[in-house]
């Protein structure tokens, strides 16, 4: 039978998570990295995976309790096979794991190069079912909890986004599939729906002129940027309760509630803004942000072809 879910405290005040393993990916910036300094404040001992090896094991140094960094690309399933080895053998076997690697690009998709649209979707969604895979012995060992990071973009997909919309709504039903797999073996799967954060990623992508254009008409609070200290918060609560959906800000569960009626609103909202645009251009954005590069460099030995417009020009990316 499966165990009852742990209580977010005990009667002493302790959280279910002191002296517990826990499998932070993306952890070197932004949210990620928040979230690996709330697991630590609870009593985990993390286990930081990331690309940005020097920042990485930086910020492992500056956890308030025991840390280790392990430099992996998500998307590559040996190294993360050998990476979950040495975790297990290090810190022990992790109770909980994050999948929070995650980069974007901006631009329409006739635009946006397709190897950068394609290592959004490898990243976010393949990284994310790699990285359950190669772990999902140690919770299945001790009944664990996994945490898929999602986004308010997978229940409200919007334009300029397209791969970033796809791998955060295939990662959602990656993990409600997971979940279904798991959880008569005590395994529990949660998603986290999360707005705009304030992370080098979204400053960066603010200084572009597609994430103006698209900043600029979202409605009301879809438009305002959160302390990833929030998010990671209100995660850590999540993962204390062994929640099946985390949404942060707390309003984002009403678009899970409208989310039959969105994309017909937002086709209707975004042809009157695009159409009074006057086919005015919205050069690509590349993959954002210093985790962007990194997941870019990421790729040893490729090289890439300029990607070139209708015409056979090239359009270079946007860095205004």
């Amino acid at each position: 039978m499966r165990p009852r879910p742990s209580p977010s405290r005990d009667r002493h005040g302790v959280s279910p998570l002191q002296g517990r393993v826990a499998v932070v990916s993306g952890a070197a910036r932004g949210i990620g990295a928040s979230t690996a300094c709330a697991l630590s404040r609870r009593g985990a001992r993390v286990a930081l995976l990331g690309l940005e090896e020097e920042r990485l094991r930086q910020r492992a140094a500056d956890l308030p309790g025991p840390a280790t960094a392990w430099p992996v690309d998500v998307t590559d399933g040996q190294a993360l096979m050998r990476t979950a080895e040495a975790v297990r053998s290090t810190c022990g076997r992790p109770s909980v794991v994050v999948a929070n690697a995650g980069v974007a690009i901006g631009g329409t998709l006739l635009d946006c190069d397709p190897e950068d649209w394609r290592r959004v979707v490898e990243i976010n969604l393949v990284g994310s079912a790699l990285t359950a895979r190669c772990f999902l012995p140690d919770l299945l060992s001790n009944h664990g909890y996994y945490l898929q990071v999602a986004s308010l973009a997978a229940l409200a997909p919007t334009p300029f986004l397209t791969a970033y919309c796809a791998s955060k709504a295939g990662a959602e039903a990656f993990a409600h599939a997971l979940r279904a797999e798991v959880a008569y073996h005590g395994v529990d799967v949660g998603i986290a729906y999360l707005g705009w954060a304030d992370t080098t990623l979204i400053r960066h992508a603010d200084q572009t002129a597609v994430f103006k254009e698209l900043r600029t008409h979202l409605p009301g609070p879809a438009s305002v940027s959160q302390d990833p200290d929030a998010y990671a918060d209100a995660m850590v609560r999540g993962i204390e309760r062994r929640s099946a959906h985390v949404y942060a800000p707390s309003w984002v569960r009403a678009a899970q509630a409208a989310r039959p009626l969105t994309p017909t609103l937002l086709v209707h909202f975004f042809r009157h803004v695009l159409s009074s645009r006057e086919e005015r251009p919205l050069p690509p954005t590349g993959v954002l942000g210093p985790g962007g590069a990194a997941a870019t460099a990421a790729l040893a030995g490729s090289e890439r072809q300029p990607h070139l417009r209708p015409g056979g020009q090239p359009w270079p990316y946007d860095t205004t």
